[in-house]
């Protein structure tokens, strides 16, 4: 295997913070830090980065950046522009022994170093912007969106149940009955509690409708990019633009993901040894990206309910004597290496 040193002339360790950045160059060959320079987060201050970074490099040169989608995201940008090279390293957690105390000169030569010894297929690669990054702030809008709704929900339904609105309120509230809520008026008959609480109803009535507004059109943006990236996926059983929109944000890009059993520990579906004595077994991954396990697991229960080959499969390990959860570990397994081949083939 191929590491670092042996493939760069220089790794460029960067310590990002809101206002600037902090560069220090390693040369491979000797490991000497050879420059340690900061300079301002503006267009002007990361070009002239750029530029000292040329003028005391040659030959291959690699960026070890901390924080690429949040306080990096904007020099491995104008890096990529450059046509450097960038990896994603993670801050030291402990006090480095490359200086005493803590610095940004002492942490953007600790990324540096912390580079040197990696193998090239382990080099964590930042998410592509465009498309993927779109996908990833749709499934954080809709997070948010169905979170806020969740609540507002359960804010109206222990608003009706507390005061006496004229509802039936020994079951949640539909979306029909949420729907008619909304167009409610204040009565004259009303007294003080009811005049507030009906004004309240209205209100929370009308913020859940907008909600429901809000998801449906980033379920059909979802889909709209979710085709671009992996055409006709979400064609398949249990597949739709949510479940692809995470698994392709969780996939990012060729190459992020080393191999299907890479993707199955990501999704937390790889199986665990919980043998003991003369008990041979293993048990649910409950690690890795729980949104990708959640994915998956939509997928897996649809399929069991709607597929023949998938019943089929369960009906005969069930005679096997397999739990329920067994199985279910077993089919998750199953998908994700699937749709890991299907990834590779659509995205290389």
């Amino acid at each position: 295997m191929t590491i670092v040193v042996e493939a760069y002339d220089f790794v460029i360790g960067i310590d990002t913070h809101a206002r600037t950045h902090t560069y220090a160059i390693i040369n491979t060959c000797t490991g000497a830090r050879i420059g340690c320079e900061t300079f301002p987060v503006t267009n002007n201050g990361m070009n002239r980065a750029v530029s000292w970074i040329s003028r005391n490099t040659h030959g291959q040169t690699l960026a070890a950046v901390e924080g690429t989608n949040s306080y990096g995201s904007s020099i491995r940008r104008t890096l990529a522009k450059a046509n450097i090279d960038v990896a994603e390293v993670k801050p030291p957690r402990k006090r480095t022994r490359y200086g005493v105390g803590k610095t940004d000169q002492i942490d953007a030569t600790a990324a540096a170093m912390s580079a040197l010894g990696t193998e090239l297929t382990s080099l964590l690669h930042p998410r592509d912007d465009g498309a993927r990054a779109a996908i990833s702030v749709l499934l954080a809008a809709r997070r948010r969106v169905e979170e806020q709704c969740t609540a507002d929900r359960n804010a109206l339904n222990a608003l009706v149940r507390q005061i006496d609105l004229g509802l039936d309120s020994r079951k949640a509230l539909t979306d029909a009955q949420i729907t008619d809520i909304s167009n409610w008026r204040l009565r004259e008959s009303d007294n003080v509690e009811q005049r507030i609480a009906r004004a309240e109803a209205v209100d929370l009535a009308k913020s859940i409708q907008i909600f429901h507004t809000r998801s449906k059109e980033i379920k059909s943006e979802l889909a709209i990019l979710d085709e671009q990236l992996a055409p006709r996926m979400q064609s398949q059983l249990g597949m739709g633009p949510v479940t692809v929109g995470i698994i392709l944000a969780a996939y990012s890009h060729p190459g992020r993901i080393r191999s299907e059993a890479a993707f199955a520990a990501l999704a937390g579906v790889a199986p665990l040894e919980a043998s003991s004595g003369n008990t041979k077994r293993h048990r649910l991954n409950r690690g890795g990206d729980r949104q990708l396990n959640m994915a998956l697991d939509i997928i897996i229960k649809t399929r069991m309910r709607l597929d023949e080959a998938t019943k089929a499969y369960v009906e005969r390990r069930t005679a096997e004597g397999r739990t329920y959860r067994e199985i279910k570990r077993s089919l998750k397994r199953y998908l994700a290496r699937s749709i890991f081949r299907q990834l590779e083939r659509l995205m290389s």
